[in-house]
């Protein structure tokens, strides 16, 4: 079936253009309306098509703020192949500074590949599935923690038994250069993320996960820039100069498999971390503390690590629910 979204602007003529996807939304505001995504291409000459995105949860504020500026600042005499890039993918959770959209609470990147005749969520998706990855061959994905959660800024692909699309992805994952790399078992999330469709078509996809809480920091923009910058040169599709003063520095890659690496909050209450971002902990250590506070003469819950690991992500918030993730953990895989 078609997409419901149209493209104001030509993705196959050379040159740099920006416009939108229109997706049409009839409202009681606006009856004739729709939203707007925002969208830019920078081509020249021949070489790879690089789907760069930010905004897919519109919390996650440090993949928009780098795809914005790269879509003002590089020319295409600086390209060789295509950038089509995608700041803002769920525009109106962008526009809400949430994760989910505030028109039908979708979760874009729990919604792939996406329905024609579905909320605008599942449309957006749909759109990117059938109508911008056939023409890629490399997908940047700009993630954060968003308003819950906190990483050090990470890059990560995900694990499978395409052994030449591995090593690309362990390839562009050093050429990223973030502090720490992971790599993710498949099927995580319901296998309804983008990662996991770009990987069923056999295209490169390198997430991130860049800091969070809610905000950037500017060493999660720099690592984001940086990494952008370092990962086109790999793929041969640009040259860019931002990340000039760390040509040479490299990554630790680590594996996320299980549920043993991940720490769930066992109770409602305020949030006690015990461990910090990066630090290395063993199975058995106490991870956090979950008070009482209607009952504050109720000694806390204990939370504890069940293996050794690097930590890559905790809570922000000190408010917590049961079920909510406190952390997760890496393990070495020495590539």
């Amino acid at each position: 079936m078609r997409s419901t979204l149209s493209c104001e602007i030509d993705l196959d003529a050379p040159g740099k253009r920006h416009g939108f996807l229109r997706l049409p939304h009839s409202t009681h505001e606006s009856a004739y309306g729709f939203i707007p995504v925002p969208i830019a291409v920078i081509a020249n000459g021949t070489g790879p098509t690089v789907l760069l995105v930010a905004g897919n949860h519109g919390d996650e504020y440090e993949g928009q703020i780098a795809l914005g500026r790269l879509i003002r600042e590089v020319e295409p005499a600086q390209v060789q192949g295509r950038l089509i890039i995608l700041p803002a993918l769920n525009f109106p959770a962008a526009r809400a500074g949430r994760r989910t959209s505030p028109i039908d609470g979708g979760n874009l990147n729990r919604l792939f590949p996406g329905d024609p005749d579905g909320g605008v969520t599942e449309q957006i998706a749909y759109h990117v599935t059938e109508a911008l990855l056939p023409l890629c061959s490399s997908v940047i994905d700009l993630h954060s923690g968003g308003s819950s959660l906190m990483y050090t800024p990470s890059a990560l692909i995900r694990r499978g038994d395409d052994a030449a699309l591995f090593a690309r992805g362990v390839a562009a994952l050093k050429a990223f250069g973030a502090p720490h790399s992971y790599i993710v078992i498949p099927g995580t999330n319901g296998g309804r993320t983008l990662s996991e469709i770009c990987f069923r078509r056999g295209i490169l996809h390198l997430g991130t996960e860049l800091g969070g809480g809610g905000h950037a920091t500017p060493e999660a923009i720099r690592v984001a820039e940086r990494g952008i910058a370092g990962t086109l040169r790999h793929l041969e599709a640009a040259d860019i100069a931002w990340d000039a003063d760390m040509r040479k520095r490299s990554t630790r890659i680590l594996d996320v498999g299980g549920a043993d690496y991940y720490a769930y909050a066992p109770d409602p209450g305020v949030f006690e971390p015990l461990a910090e971002l990066g630090a290395e902990v063993r199975a058995g250590q106490p991870a956090g503390l979950i008070h009482h506070t209607e009952t504050p003469w109720r000694a806390p819950s204990r939370i504890a690590f069940e293996r050794d690991g690097v930590v890559l992500v905790k809570r922000w918030p000190g408010m917590t629910a049961r079920g909510d993730c406190l952390f997760h953990l890496g393990t070495d895989t020495g590539l």
